[in-house]
């Protein structure tokens, strides 16, 4: 399993490792509960070595992504990404990943337990074109910071990004090093900062300096639950249809033909899919993901990611679901295992 770029400045720091998303990653520095009070209260920063970067270039490069991911790559502004899915004929969903116009490149960010599969499904399709893929994720790698006050902390350090959008990229730089900074399309404040290999430990220092709390993947992912940000191999598997994920930010129905186009155009103007993500609040002990979700006795879906988090002097438990739609009548109660459940909107919200 690869390491990521900072994982021996993270030893050193004596964190417990894990894996996240294909890579060896911290899984936490400290108490659980304190690196999610940062992510929810203050401001987190945690390590993102675990996506993956590639770059494509050559002459068609903007046509031939436009052919392949399901959101229009063709007006996508100059530093500027937007959230996608890599489909296959039968519109099932193969990866997702963001795609970024760099000007003279493409970039794409996507998990490193992804990475394989994607080089391997863009190479299925290079076959004519001027395109080439590479990986530059050896040098390029990223840091995360998130929480109301991570903007407050890049703003210490030289940086105003009040004013980005979604998915927007600026070019700056930290002491003599050049960094990129992303805001990223979570609810909430949260931005990613890019940069070169060897600036990541002088990055990663800087902006623990500035205020951030040292968090692991631990923490990491339960935000990712309260927030509702489906993740790729758990919340949505390669059976998956786009509409039954909830995510229409990676979808655009004006852009022309892609892979699975038409089954995705098809379910569009039938206006109905089968399946639904939803969220659910538990009350009794927390599944496991794959649990059976059953409402009147009926098994209705299956538990997909499960958090449990302090909330208020206790713990409460969410959960990301895959529900039938026909099966959900309204305010019928809903059962996990032992536990009762609860519809709730996306991204939860907690007192």
């Amino acid at each position: 399993m690869p390491k990521t770029p900072l994982y021996e400045t993270f030893a050193a720091q004596g964190a417990s490792f894990g894996e996240y998303a294909g890579a060896e990653t911290p899984a936490r520095f400290g108490e659980t509960s304190a690196e999610i009070a940062a992510l929810r209260q203050s401001a987190g920063v945690y390590d993102l070595g675990w996506r993956a970067k590639l770059l494509a270039t050559g002459d068609d490069r903007v046509r031939w992504f436009n052919g392949m991911v399901t959101n229009n790559i063709k007006d996508l502004p100059q530093n500027q990404g937007l959230y996608s899915f890599l489909l296959n004929a039968q519109g099932q969903i193969q990866a997702d990943m963001y795609v970024y116009n760099r000007a003279d490149h493409i970039l794409v960010d996507t998990d490193e337990s992804q990475v394989a599969r994607v080089r391997e499904l863009f190479d299925k399709y290079i076959i004519m074109d001027d395109v080439a893929i590479s990986d530059a994720s050896e040098k390029l790698s990223a840091i995360g910071i998130q929480g109301p006050g991570s903007a407050e902390v890049l703003k210490r350090l030289g940086h105003d990004v009040a004013a980005l959008k979604p998915l927007e990229i600026v070019e700056t730089s930290l002491g003599e090093a050049g960094i990129s900074i992303v805001r990223r399309d979570w609810p909430g404040p949260a931005f990613e900062v890019w940069a070169s290999a060897p600036n990541l430990p002088t990055l990663w220092a800087s902006l623990t300096a500035g205020g951030a709390k040292s968090v692991g993947s631990d923490a990491y992912e339960s935000m990712r639950v309260l927030l509702g940000m489906p993740r790729y191999g758990v919340d949505i598997g390669d059976r998956d249809l786009p509409q039954e994920t909830g995510q229409e930010r990676a979808l655009n129905f004006r852009k022309g033909c892609y892979v699975g186009q038409e089954i995705v155009e098809r379910i569009h103007s039938r206006g109905k899919v089968h399946r639904s993500f939803a969220g659910l609040i538990i009350e009794g002990s927390a599944p496991h993901p794959g649990a059976a979700v059953q409402s009147q006795g009926k098994q209705i879906g299956e538990v997909r990611s499960v958090a449990t988090l302090p909330v208020n002097g206790s713990s409460r438990t969410f959960a990301l679901a895959s529900l039938r739609r026909d099966a959900l009548p309204a305010g019928a109660p809903l059962q996990v295992g032992e536990s009762n459940a609860t519809l709730s909107d996306l991204p939860f919200k907690i007192e």
